[in-house]
Formats: structure tokens, sequence, C-alpha cells
């Protein structure tokens, strides 16, 4: 891979776990580098801006609740990259896109000016410049200790590192959702099933020490609403630290049987939740859950054309029908920007199993978020390009995606999760405890 910043560190992969960063290291945050350990400033062909603090506050009009307005409404694409020119661009996409776009005639990606749109609220600065010193993986590198609330590595030194920064980036406290899903056939039939997410984001709760945590990073709960033959059914899931001491603790309350049961198979490879085989557990949120069976190795920084800034595929002005096309979502409502990512390469390890044999990840270097995703087979041919089309949600300076859209080289089909524009946006004013998430709550729940 070519032109790659490494920003003076070194290839490393998950067996050489680094110690923590020095305090003069750490004086870099908020100075040259970002609060969460990005550069500052622009690239030096131009492409990437300077950092100056993200969207901090809503447009004027905005209201709770709303949609929310596009903030660059008024850009227009600086090109258009397709089949027929992408060797002109090769040096800036993913082989997943490469892949798209030679498998796809009317595939495109329209690249738009660079906005570095992210913020995080000031305490989650403070935390990770508080901890930066500390935080450290734990044996093995499935674990973090000495960190809590912040990014743990804002200058990661290997893959695992730069891993543990997505799994704990901030998405608010709690957050509530109803949101769609669609596997479209090739001609571009589907069904949509709906789904009431909750997520109590235990890691960044205000106040909160590493004691507290319980090794519980995120409480989640998932109910079907529709469609009826899989309406009532409900996953509850308590994501631990530490998966490989601890597995994910899950229970699912079933309609048929009125009764919850522990549900051990949600992890890994196993099929995600009424995903119609298109996407693994562990793709859910572009990747989730234990990161034992791979190796993680730190490619490097780049300057890549990624999904960014995705209002429109966010808009209430656009209904699903606009967006679910035969073979691809519409990419005239996708956009895309140059950004800076880290590219972290996984591969699974000896005497492991996964449907996956190789991951790519190309995850933003100033959220932290996996924007893009390169998946291969057992021959190690790409096989699913997965893709988080995201937006800064201004009014809880939360950047996270709107829409994932995993797309399946093998079959012709792809998977679209988060379709909320005929719906309520996200709300990030939910209140809930811990205690809210247990079994016998799941269970009452269930029953009513």
């Amino acid at each position: 891979m070519k032109n790659l910043l490494l920003s003076s560190l070194f290839v490393l992969s998950a067996a050489g776990l680094a110690a923590a960063v020095t305090a003069e290291q750490a004086a870099r945050l908020g100075a040259d580098l970002t609060p969460l350990g990005a550069e500052k400033a622009g690239s030096a062909d131009g492409l990437v801006p300077a950092w100056d603090g993200g969207i901090t506050t809503p447009p004027a009009g905005y209201k709770p609740g709303d949609h929310h307005p596009d903030p660059y409404a008024a850009d227009k694409p600086l090109y258009t990259v397709t089949a027929s020119n992408l060797a002109d661009y090769q040096d800036k996409l993913t082989a997943g896109h490469i892949a798209l776009l030679k498998a796809y005639p009317d595939y495109k990606l329209e690249v738009y000016p660079t906005h570095r749109s992210f913020s995080n609220p000031q305490r989650i600065y403070d935390a990770t410049k508080l901890h930066a010193t500390t935080a450290r993986l734990t044996e093995g590198g499935n674990g973090i200790t000495g960190t809590v609330v912040g990014t743990p590595f804002p200058i990661p030194a290997n893959g695992l590192e730069v891993v543990w920064n997505f799994l704990t980036r901030y998405r608010g406290v709690c957050a509530s959702r109803h949101i769609g899903q669609a596997a479209p056939q090739r001609n571009g039939s589907y069904t949509m099933v709906d789904f009431d997410d909750e997520f109590l984001f235990n890691y960044c709760r205000e106040n909160i020490t590493e004691n507290d945590l319980g090794n519980t990073l995120v409480f989640f709960k998932q109910a079907v609403t529709a469609p009826a033959r899989l309406a009532g059914t409900i996953l509850l899931a308590h994501e631990t630290m530490d998966q490989v001491k601890e597995p994910r603790r899950a229970w699912i309350y079933n309609t048929g049987r009125r009764r919850v049961t522990r549900a051990p198979n949600v992890a890994y490879d196993n099929p995600g939740t009424a995903a119609d085989g298109q996407r693994t557990s562990d793709q859910f949120d572009m990747f989730n859950g234990a990161p034992d069976r791979y190796n993680w190795t730190l490619v490097g920084k780049k300057e890549m054309i990624v999904p960014y800034n995705s209002y429109r595929l966010h808009s209430d002005q656009v209904k699903y029908a606009d967006i679910i096309r035969p073979l691809h979502i519409n990419q005239d409502l996708a956009r895309y920007e140059v950004h800076r990512v880290w590219v972290v390469d996984a591969t699974l390890k000896p005497g492991t199993s996964h449907l996956y044999s190789r991951r790519t990840f190309y995850i933003d270097e100033d959220s932290w978020q996996i924007l893009v995703a390169d998946q291969y087979d057992g021959r190690g041919a790409m096989w699913r390009v997965s893709e988080a089309h995201c937006i800064n949600y201004y009014d809880a300076q939360v950047f996270w995606s709107t829409l994932e859209v995993h797309t399946d080289l093998e079959n012709g089909r792809y998977l679209v999760i988060g379709l909320d524009n005929e719906g309520p946006t996200y709300n990030f004013n939910l209140k809930r405890t811990p205690a809210d998430y247990s079994p016998d709550t799941l269970r009452r729940e269930g029953i009513r």
C-alpha cells in the first residue's frame, strides 16, 4: 500500500503489545493532535482540511427530534469515480470499493469536499487525556484496563489498540432508535424488518470508574416489531469488556415459547438477526465482540475515499424506496469524502474458525469509527464490503452511522440496516440504568 502516513509509528502486529504512552506524548493531545489523537493539521496535498473542533451546536431552526438537516447541502461533487476512471483514483480506494465498481456498471462514488465534522463533549476529551498514560491492553489484547469514558489509546501502537478505540468510541450515554433492515433480492424486492433498539453505554457513563464497570461495556436490547411473523422477539445483551474471560451475556425472549432463554450463539460468525444470511453477528455496528480469533496488524494511516457526512441518507425527505434499489443502494444519495483513516488488517488465527479469513478495516482518525470493511472468504477472495454512512448527531455531539450497508459480491445481494427516514430519528435523551437490562426485566417486558 502506497503513501502510508505512519506518523512516526512502527507497523506492529497485535502480538507486540505496547505500554501506555508517555506523558510527553500525551501532552500532544489538544496541541498538534486533536483531543482524541488525530492529526489536527490538514494534509500536505490540501485534500484534508485542519480540524477546527467539528460541529458543536445544531444549526438555526433545528428542534429536538428533527431529522438532522444537512449542514453541507450546498456542496457539489468534486468528481465521480466510476469503473471507467477508477485507475485515476485507485490509490485512494479500498479493495472492496474497487471490486464494487468492477462488479456493477452503474456503481459510482460521488466525492465531495472534505469536512471534519466530528466532535464529542469535553468530558470525553478530558478523560482521554487523563487516562492516556495508564490505559493498557490486558493479556492477549482481549480487554483493556487503566481507562474509562475516553478513547483508551489516542496514540495507538498496534492494531488491537485501534480496534479498542473503535469498540469504546463515544455514542452517547443512553440511546434508542427505531430502525428498518432490508435484504433485497437481486430484483430489488424486499421485506422490511423493524427494530426498536436501546443502548446503555456503560463505559461512557458520567462519573463511572473502572471498578464500577463490572466488566460490562454496553447494555443492549433489541425488539423486533415487524413483520408479524417475527414481531415480539427480544434480544438482551451485556457486552463484556473481556469476552474471552467472560463471554457476552445474552438472552432471547421468544414469543412462541413465552420464555426467556440464554442465547450463547449471538457472537462471531453466527447469523445476524433476521438478516437472511447477509451478515454475521459480529458485523453489527461494523464490528463487535471479542477480537481473539484474529491477528490484528496496524498497516498505517492513509488518505482514502470513504463515506462521510451522509445526511441525505438520513433525511426524512427521502423514502426507503428511494434508497433501496436492485444490487446496491441508490448511490446518488451517498456521499464520499477524502479522509485520513487508520488501516487495520485482521487475519484469522491458525486453529480458529470464522466465515471471514481476512478483514480489512478503515477507521476514521477523528472519530475512531469504522467507515469501510473489506471481508474475504476462506479462499482469500473478496466476499463482502461493508460501509458505515455516518453523520455528526450534533444535538448530542455523537459521530455514528445513520445507515450500514453490507454488500455481498458472491450472491449479488446486500443488507441495509439503520433506515430511519420514515420514522423517528435517534433519541440520545433516554434515561436508563443497568437494572433496566436484567433478564427479569426482559421477561416482564415480553409478557406485556
